[in-house]
């Protein structure tokens, strides 16, 4: 499987994933524990977040260098 991170909640006794994901017995999971976040920074948060997940999708081509026709020549690589 590949790497995959999702949001997930502590009910009180368990680890909650907040989406649907298929994990066999015995794999490996790494939790962070999140500093609390006020409700309003929360909505905006989950806001973006739904924004990306509409915008792009695991199916949206790569994209390269060269399928750039004309480059920006004030454009720091940096």
């Amino acid at each position: 499987m590949k790497t995959v991170s999702v949001t997930a909640h502590f009910d009180g006794k368990h680890i909650q994933l907040d989406e649907p994901l298929d994990l066999k017995p015995n794999t490996k999971l790494m939790v962070t524990v999140l500093p609390a976040q006020d409700s309003e920074r929360e909505a905006w948060s989950r806001f973006s977040l739904e924004g990306l997940a509409r915008a792009y999708s695991d199916n949206d081509e790569a994209y390269d260098l060269s399928d750039i026709k004309v480059p920006n020549p004030t454009y720091d690589r940096g």
